[in-house]
This record gives structure tokens, sequence and C-alpha cells, in this order.
């Protein structure tokens, strides 16, 4: 089968191959028919050793597909259903899934050390946290898929997986947006507009987007961003405020200096919320005096913040319902072989999401 793999850390292209097999099955596991993947930032970051993948690898993390195949004891999943990749799945039993808090579940990240793909030559690959959606087919545990309706076209099922739980649950689950507030979002990508989504369904009264890009800014307005400027232009728009700064101020980029410039946005006893994967050694300094003094909330937001099953499914709920645009995000569509495209798309900031296509 086909599948695009990353041979060695840092590489900047992958290498789409027709000579990989998707291993592993047995009991507990599923096989996957894919059928749309979107390029999220976190597969550069993987690529690039920002987030700690083994390799060689498959990126991709963002799938949506129908089970071909079930292992023995799976329950709950049948050949023919709709599903979407889960990466960071809760295995329902640690200190972090008891206290409610199951987006922390770290259970399946011991998963990584396992390979789920070979090539022809007998090396094996892994999945990008144990997923691996540019990829024909996969093989992962069943706690990974997250059944959704028939209804659901592939390409828009694949946003769920990733970017847009992330967003929309970083709105409603972390910051609990309120109607009437004031938020900024920093980052314009597919995540970041999912929160202005999730800003604008809870009633925010002003959405200001912040992104290096025009065309960027140009396209948060058509999902409910009330105004959209460039970062330079950030700390007038928030001292202009009645409150000299935004009650909520979202960062989606994953950086450090993105961070301090959303604190700074904020008003006092506001929140940031920090959205954006990082790097472990990129540092954000803060002062004793102005943490004391500002009472402005750090809240990181993980996967959405909370269950992720619960806030999928609101996502849906929201798609069907008219209020949450899943197709415009799509930008771009390309098939799997031309995954490096996609790949330069998403460096450039020319696209929100670009969907790959294995058909």
């Amino acid at each position: 089968m086909r599948a695009a793999i990353l041979r060695e850390t840092g590489q900047d292209t992958l290498d789409v191959r027709d000579d990989v097999e998707a291993v592993g099955f047995g009991p507990g596991r599923v096989r996957v028919r894919i059928r749309a993947a979107s390029l999220c930032h976190s597969d550069l970051s993987a690529m690039t050793g920002v987030l700690p993948q083994p390799a060689p690898f498959v990126p991709g993390h963002e799938g949506a597909g129908e089970v071909v195949e079930v292992g023995e004891g799976v329950s709950g999943l049948a050949p023919g259903d709709r599903v979407v990749l889960c990466w960071m799945p809760p295995c329902g039993c640690c200190p972090a899934c008891r206290a409610g808090r199951s987006h922390l579940c770290a259970a399946s990240l011991r998963r990584l050390a396992t390979p789920t793909f070979r090539l022809a030559d007998g090396t094996d690959a892994y999945g990008f946290y144990s997923t691996g959606a540019f990829a024909e087919e996969l093989v992962v545990a069943a706690d990974s898929l997250l059944p959704v309706p028939a209804d659901l076209p592939y390409e828009l099922a694949a946003l769920i997986g990733c970017g847009v739980t992330t967003g929309l649950g970083a709105v409603v689950n972390t910051a609990r947006v309120e109607a009437g507030s004031t938020v900024a979002v920093i980052g314009a990508g597919g995540v970041g507009i999912a929160a202005v989504q999730g800003a604008r369904i809870s009633g925010a009264a002003r959405i200001t987007v912040v992104d290096p890009v025009a065309s960027r800014r140009e396209l948060a307005l058509g999902f409910g961003a009330t105004e959209a400027v460039a970062p330079e232009e950030l700390k007038a728009a928030a001292r202009a405020l009645p409150a000299g700064g935004y009650d909520h101020v979202f960062e989606a980029v994953g950086r450090a200096a993105t961070v301090r410039a959303g604190y700074d946005a904020a008003r006092r006893g506001g929140a940031v919320v920090v959205i954006g994967a990082g790097a472990k050694d990129d540092l954000v300094s803060f002062s004793m005096g102005e943490l004391f003094f500002n009472e402005k909330r750090l809240l990181p937001s993980m996967y959405g913040g909370g269950d992720v099953r619960r806030t999928a499914d609101l996502a849906v709920t929201l798609w069907r319902a008219g209020r949450l645009d899943l197709a415009g995000m799509i930008t771009h569509r390309l098939p799997l072989e031309r995954v490096n495209e996609a790949v330069a798309q998403m460096r450039a900031g020319e696209a929100l999401r670009t969907v790959l296509l294995t058909d």
C-alpha cells in the first residue's frame, strides 16, 4: 500500500512509497482504511523534532476512514463504521482519567515505541503518536478511534481528529468564554480558526484575529472574527478596549514570543489560553511582580482541555446545526502522492487545512 514516510528526523520532505505494510493487527486492534487525512502543524513539528517521535515514521494524526476489520475483544466497532483517529486516547483508569481530566491521560504514549508499519526491506516504521494517517491503511488500538455519523463526509470528519477539537475545546472547556466577552486569537491556522468559531458560537462580542499573513486574516473574518490585525497592531488594539485588554487571549502558534504578546494583550484578571504545541527549550518569562499584581491566568489547553470524545461529539452537533463551518476550513485538497506540496503550503502559511485524499 501507499504511505508517506519520514526516514530521519529533520528531513524536509516525505518519501511516498507503495511498499508499506500496516502491521500489528490482533486482539484489541482495528484495521482502518483511511479515506481522508489533513495536515496539522504538529506533523511538521514532529518532522523537525520539536515534538518527540521515533523515526522512521508515517506522519498524520488528523484522519478519518472506515473500519475494515476488528480484532478479538473489540466491542462497539464493526466493519464499515466511519471513524476518526484519536491520537491521545484516554485509558479510563489512570489518576487523570479518574479525576475527570481524561485529556491529560498519557498512557497511550507508551505505544510510541511499538512499530505499526513495515517497509518491503524489513525496516520497521512508526505511526505519528501511534496513528499515521498519511497512509492508505493503518492498524491502531480500538481506543484510538472515535465513531462518527455516516452522514459526516470523511474530509470534514478528519478535521475533528485534532485541530477543530483542540481549538473549539480550548474555548468551551478551558476558557469557558461567556457571551459578551472580548477575545483575541493569535494565529489564524486551523486551530486558531476553530477557536474563532468557538468564540463566535459562545457569543463573544469582539473577536480579534492576529496573524502576519494577510490572506489568513481575511479568511478569519468569514468565520466570525470582528477584526483582523497584524502582530504589530495587537498592542494598540488591546489598549483601545475599555478594560485595557482582552478578557481571553488564545495563543495558537506555540512560541514563547506569542505567549508573551498574548499575556500583554490580556486585561488585568484576564486569561491567556495556550493552545500551540511548542518546543521544550522555548522559554517564556514573567516577573513575579506582574504575575502577582495583574492576576492574569495562564491556562494551557491540551487537545481541547476536556474529554476528547465529548468535544468531538459537540463539534459534530454544531456542524449539523449549521453553526460550525468545517468545509470552509479546507483550503486545499490533494492526492496522497502530493503530500510534499501540502507540507510546503503549511510552512508558507498558505493553507488552513490541506486534506489528503487516498482514493
